[in-house]
């Protein structure tokens, strides 16, 4: 009777060791780190919500169709620490964004790198991109 009792104990502490984990997923898991992209168009919408910020933005394709692609950045708080400001972008700013694609190429939608804006100020995922040594 104890064996079974700690066989029980063992699978419920596995059940709930292994759920927080599953919740957050890898980038490589989503994103092709191979596949980059980069894209200019209208800022449509910018979340700072957590897990992770996005940008959503709409594109003109050379034939003349908008397409809407969304960009999966860092966190809010990771962002602005970094030197983004909330009310940097706002909707129609027309920003440059490099980036790698979602491995589901049905989707326009990629893991954000680089943004820049049309005066040349960039931001990344991991810190403001300016000087000498941006990208």
């Amino acid at each position: 009777m104890k064996r079974a009792g700690y066989g029980i104990l063992a699978l419920v502490l596995m059940c709930g060791v292994g759920a927080p984990l599953s919740a957050h997923h890898s980038f490589a898991a989503a994103y092709d780190m191979a596949n980059t992209v980069t894209v200019q168009g209208a800022i449509v919408q910018v979340r700072l919500t957590n897990p992770h910020s996005w940008f959503f933005l709409d594109v003109k394709e050379p034939d003349g169709k908008i397409v809407r692609w969304a960009f999966e950045a860092g966190t809010p708080s990771g962002m602005i620490r970094n030197g983004y400001k909330a009310s940097e972008l706002a909707p129609g700013t027309i920003v440059t964004i490099r980036g790698v694609r979602a491995r589901d190429l049905t989707q326009n939608a990629g893991m954000l790198q680089q943004l820049t804006t049309a005066d040349g100020k960039t931001y990344g995922m991991f810190g403001p991109q300016e000087g000498p040594g941006a990208r």
